[in-house]
């Protein structure tokens, strides 16, 4: 039987030197559940503008459906991106944008409750719109994937807080993890010992964390998994973290063994670091 994923969070434009690339995490990680067989649904918003037109050809040229993308009175989000001698990209975010101010509606409650998971990040809730309508949906979640995902200013340590207690599977990178050690007053000095310090701070079932050209640890079960990675040539890392977290929530719904779904998740994220852009074309030969 087919999995469903709901995924709220940014639609936008990647903008390069060369020009645009639609993108947004939360996007990404929509995009490629769906790639993966997943039936994946998407809440956002975008403004009344080209922009937004064009996000919505570009999901309908991927048969994605955007019935759950709404229509503000706020521009379309766009995103200036650079890429550092390494390809590792930083990120100038426009604010407000569509996106800040998704609404909370019924088609969206009823979206949540039917899908085996939902999916949420911290950028989203930077302003106070968006924030009670994902705290909001939350309470309606089966399964609540937390994609820390922090883009400096747009966050504070409470709101993380909330959005942590809420979580049952969390994804982070060593930069955050680094922050959350500092914020909460962790205790460890491995990554080991961190993992399982936040899983029972926060009660969450599996933390995810990913350590770039290094690879990805998992706690699950009180035992830590470890992949060293695959060793590509870089393009960018623009949505790499997103399609790395899409396989491992895909690759779980499908009830793979855990060390298979690190496999799979670190596949597809070097893959996508090895391409230009945040959603390149793929199918299963990925695997391989």
């Amino acid at each position: 039987m087919q999995k469903t994923v709901v995924s709220i969070g940014e639609i936008l434009w990647d903008v390069f030197p060369e020009g645009k690339k639609a993108g947004g995490s939360s996007m990404n990680v929509a995009l490629n559940l769906h790639k993966q067989g997943i039936n994946s649904q998407f809440i956002s918003a975008i403004g009344d503008d080209v922009n937004g037109k064009e996000l919505i050809e570009f999901l309908a040229s991927n048969n994605f459906p955007t019935n759950l993308i709404q229509v503000s009175a706020l521009p379309t989000s766009t995103v200036q991106v650079k890429l550092d001698e390494q390809q590792q990209a930083t990120y100038t975010i426009v604010e407000p944008v569509a996106w800040d101010a998704i609404e909370i509606s019924e088609e969206a409650i009823t979206a949540v409750k039917n899908a085996d998971a939902f999916v949420y990040c911290s950028l989203t809730c930077r302003n106070e719109k968006s924030k009670n309508t994902i705290l909001n949906l939350i309470s309606y979640a089966k399964l609540k994937v937390f994609d820390i995902n922090l883009r400096e200013p747009f966050y504070t340590i409470a709101t993380l807080k909330q959005l942590l207690a809420a979580a049952d599977i969390l994804k982070v990178n060593e930069h955050e993890l680094a922050y959350l050690k500092n914020e909460l007053n962790l205790s460890g000095n491995t990554d080991e010992q961190l993992l399982k310090q936040l899983s029972l701070l926060f009660s969450i079932q599996i933390i995810c964390l990913t350590v770039g050209e290094k690879g990805a640890y998992v706690l699950h079960d009180d035992f830590f998994h470890h992949h060293k990675g695959y060793v590509i040539k870089v393009a960018d890392t623009v949505g790499a973290g997103d399609s790395f977290l899409a396989t491992f929530v895909a690759s779980y719904l499908k009830g793979y063994p855990m060390d298979t779904i690190l496999d799979r998740a670190c596949k597809v994220g070097a893959f996508v670091a090895s391409q230009i852009g945040a959603n390149p074309a793929y199918g299963d030969e990925v695997f391989n």
